[in-house]
């Protein structure tokens, strides 16, 4: 009985800081309470629920910049630790993808407001998913054990099936949507095997365990024919089975054309860049759980980084090929963010060949970490040239109620300033200099050349990445020939925005894509510090 009392103040005081950890979950989790509220107390529902979501959206980014500052800050009061009984883990990667989502949340709610896409009556429901999705999102990037993997996608992935069909009255709409949760099922139910599998085998759940276990019950010398090897190796492809879903990575990418079509703009915009984000940093985290001090275990990393570098090309090339014969803005950005996914493969793929090399050193850390880097870099400016995107073909339909390419002809002399912001957003999709795409690809690039050191195949990723980029060119450009080339037909409808709120809108979203070309050295230091301190953890 003596015992009991310590063992429940250490629980206690555990609980506490856990829950101090998880604070900006907790509030985007209250927020998503208040607005369930909204229908019931009349005071609330006096309230539109768009700035109920607001608030919420920038008190958990507050918080979270607060959390990276101290965190990022040398003997600042707080320090990385797992905690919830290790299922999370605190640190400046998974508080930095936080700030990253809290950030996005926030940009997308603004969106919302402009194109006034929920009406009143569904701003709760809607902005109820939108946050519950982000919530999932966060707990992906900070999951420290296969259970939260789980659960994080699965938080994610249920609110976005409901989002996709949110349009009520429309046959496409739930159409799409049925296809998203039929192969969302299939996806979720092969990736939980694959947990049952690593669970069973290693007889834990926790990703900094696994590896210890794996270097136990993997014989010395043990190659593939070894029955161990193999279940461990099928057990790891199942697992990323999940998470290439979430990436609409080839060949598990059926859902993303579909889907972006049917959905609104708001919400595709919203699924091509917080998916992505959440999806890389469990894909890194779980990619990581694999190093240690065991060469077999390392070989098998090995060998699965090599097969993530061949997707990813075949993903570029199979996104931007598939992008030609496109009519729909949408569907056309779907193709194009499967693309973007092949890119980012890449960089995740530079990691793995690099870190669990038969001959790593010094060298293979810094590539390592230059892996990172570029990948952090990559996904920061996604966030604004692809939402840019989405967001300008959202302003458009409200005006011109189409979102087929056709009907953009000639509306460079009639909203210059929206085409301006597209033209900037594809400029960067593409990778041309000055803007900040053409850097993010020159550092995933650059990270699958310090790989072709280690294997050849890596020549084959980059010269696909390579090619790929040319092929981009083609796709994008009949977007602004549309816009700049081609004459307005006689009698299409008109596109009139006030510069105030709207123009300061896309300004504001567009203009950090060319800020981030011309000045990438005041971000990349903060990215390879992050990812420094991932590497000296893992």
């Amino acid at each position: 009985m003596n015992d009991i009392g310590p063992l429940v103040d250490q629980l206690v005081e555990s609980t506490k800081t856990s829950v101090g950890l998880f604070a900006p979950e907790l509030v985007l989790s209250g927020t998503i309470v208040v607005l369930l509220l909204c229908r019931i107390l009349p005071l609330v529902w006096r309230v539109p629920a768009q700035w109920i979501a607001l608030l919420g959206a920038f008190t958990a980014f507050a918080w979270t910049l607060c959390q990276f500052d101290q965190l990022a800050t040398p003997g600042g009061t707080l320090e990385a630790k797992s905690f919830f009984t290790g299922l999370l883990m605190f640190d400046e990667f998974s508080t930095f993808f936080r700030m990253f989502l809290s950030l996005f949340l926030i940009l997308t709610i603004t969106l919302t407001v402009l194109t006034g896409i929920p009406d009143r009556e569904d701003a709760p429901d809607f902005y109820t998913l939108l946050i519950g999705a982000t919530i999932g999102l966060m707990i992906m990037a900070s999951a420290n054990h296969l259970l939260m993997l789980f659960l994080g996608v699965e938080m994610a992935s249920v609110p976005s099936y409901a989002m996709v069909g949110f349009m009520k009255g429309r046959k496409q709409s739930s159409e799409a949507a049925l296809k998203y949760v039929v192969y969302g099922a299939g996806a979720a139910g092969v990736m939980l095997y694959g947990i049952s599998l690593l669970a069973g085998l290693t007889g834990t759940g926790s990703l900094p365990e696994m590896s210890e276990r794996l270097a136990m019950i993997v014989e010395q010398g043990a190659g593939i024919s070894d029955p161990t090897v193999r279940t461990v190796v099928f057990a790891s492809m199942l697992v990323m089975v999940g998470l290439a879903f979430k990436l609409s990575v080839f060949p598990f990418h059926f859902w993303c054309p579909d889907a972006f079509e049917g959905a609104a703009a708001e919400v595709a915009g919203f699924l091509s860049v917080a998916s992505k984000a959440g999806a890389f940093a469990l894909l890194v985290r779980f990619g990581l759980a694999f190093s240690g001090h065991s060469k077999e275990v390392s070989s098998i990393a090995f060998a699965l980084g090599i097969g993530l570098g061949v997707l990813g090309a075949v993903t570029a090339t199979f996104g931007n090929l598939s992008a030609y014969g496109q009519s729909n803005m949408k569907r056309l950005l779907a193709y194009s963010t499967i693309a973007h996914a092949g890119y980012m493969l890449m960089a995740v793929s530079a990691l793995m060949v690099m870190r669990f090399s038969k001959h790593a050193g010094a060298e293979a850390d810094a590539a390592s970490l230059s892996c990172i880097e570029g990948l952090m870099y990559y996904l920061f400016v996604y966030l604004f040239m692809n939402l840019g995107a989405f967001a300008i073909v959202a302003l458009i339909r409200n005006q011109i109620f189409s979102e087929e390419l056709d009907d953009y002809n000639g509306l460079g002399t009639q909203c210059p300033l929206l085409c301006f912001g597209m033209t900037l957003c594809i400029f960067s999709l593409i990778g041309l200099p000055p803007m900040g795409g053409f850097f993010a690809k020159f550092a995933i690039f650059y990270s699958v050349f310090k790989a072709t050191s280690v294997h050849w195949v890596m020549w084959f990723v980059l010269g696909a990445g390579a090619i790929n980029t040319v092929f981009s060119l083609f796709y994008y450009i009949r977007i602004l020939k549309a816009m700049y080339i081609k004459p307005r037909p006689d009698g299409a409808r008109k596109v009139n925005y006030d510069l105030m709120p709207v123009g300061a809108f896309v300004l504001m979203i567009c203009l950090p894509v060319l800020g981030l070309g011309l000045f990438p050295s005041h971000f990349t230091e903060t990215f390879k510090h992050v990812a420094k301190v991932l590497l000296t953890r893992s």
